[in-house]
């Protein structure tokens, strides 16, 4: 059994619910997006890949064949390291979907070699943040008329590691370092999450609520790049000291899922979470110039500088 074991015990249904997931076609996000289908949601699985988000598809109808009151899974094409079909994506749910219930930003990318984003970004900030930074705020209006709502962004205990290097976001000047270019992307997950919380309150809107996370440490995909930018075997090894404290994607999962439908957590905003539970990220996390500077810069960086998510009317559905 792993160390750490928290687990979502709600038994709410989300009949009448629309949820979309970020990444949900492999590990943690394909887990909730089965959770969330077993509680009769219409869940939207945001993937970059159409082939791996129908394998997954066809997956979670198999697993959930006999069950009654399932909701329905539509598959939508939503590249979080490219800010032209984070725009995409948005706009056709704007146009089709009247109500978004549920967000939450799962995909992500880690320790991988140095690139770039096609605009130009880190491609670990530039997906893990800036993506889902554009993503949450053109959704908002929409999201702002479906109360309650809840924003949920999976970020990790790597957010501890690194600071927000605000003179060299995008590591134009410095060396490369994968872990910490990870870490830094983390750290902007939970700074968003919050300084979102403190925006949603100043302009009095009430009913969305955020949540940041850590998931644990889970046998998925995400560390296939390990042997690249770490060591060769880096991936087997880690595997084998961390094997026995790590989660099935499942119980990974379960973090996102309480943060999403418990009602325990249904007032609270703005806090960080690990199994199950709040808890308390590391002290950047709760730097409070640090989460407005970013909210500042990522908004000029996604151009965003003349858009107001929090006063913009929502433009209705148009099909």
């Amino acid at each position: 059994m792993p160390l750490f074991s928290g687990r979502c015990f709600s038994t709410s249904k989300l009949i009448g619910k629309t949820a979309i997931i970020t990444g949900s076609n492999t590990g943690i996000g394909k887990e909730t997006a089965l959770d969330f289908y077993k509680r009769g949601a219409k869940v939207i699985l945001a993937c970059r890949s159409l082939d791996k988000a129908t394998e997954a598809k066809r997956e979670i109808e198999e697993r959930c064949k006999g069950l009654s009151e399932t909701g329905n899974l539509v598959l939508e094409r939503c590249d979080l390291s490219s800010l032209k079909s984070v725009r995409d994506f948005s706009q056709k749910i704007l146009d089709t979907e009247p109500n978004i219930n549920i967000l939450v930003n799962n995909a992500g990318i880690m320790m991988c070699p140095k690139g770039e984003t096609e605009d130009g970004f880190e491609m670990q900030f530039g997906t893990n943040h800036l993506g889902h930074f554009l993503l949450t705020l053109l959704l908002l209006p929409r999201i702002k008329n479906s109360t309650p709502a809840r924003i949920v962004t999976v970020s990790s205990m790597a957010h501890s590691r690194s600071g927000i290097h605000f003179d060299d976001l995008n590591y134009k000047k410095r060396p490369y370092h994968s872990r910490l270019a990870y870490s830094q992307s983390k750290l902007a997950n939970v700074l968003f999450s919050r300084e979102l919380a403190v925006k949603l309150k100043e302009y009095n809107i009430e009913g969305v609520n955020t949540y940041s996370l850590h998931p644990g440490v889970i046998k998925t995909e995400l560390g296939r790049h390990m042997d690249e930018t770490l060591f060769w075997g880096a991936r087997k090894l880690f595997g084998i000291i961390l094997g026995p404290f790590m989660k099935s994607p499942e119980l990974g999962a379960q973090t996102t899922i309480y943060c999403a439908v418990d009602e325990k957590c249904a007032n609270e905003t703005g806090l960080y979470y690990s199994d199950c539970s709040v808890t308390t990220p590391h002290r950047n996390a709760l730097n409070d110039e640090y989460a407005k500077q970013l909210w500042d810069v990522s908004m000029e960086l996604v151009n965003l500088k003349n858009y107001n998510p929090f006063t913009t009317n929502d433009p209705g559905v148009t099909q």
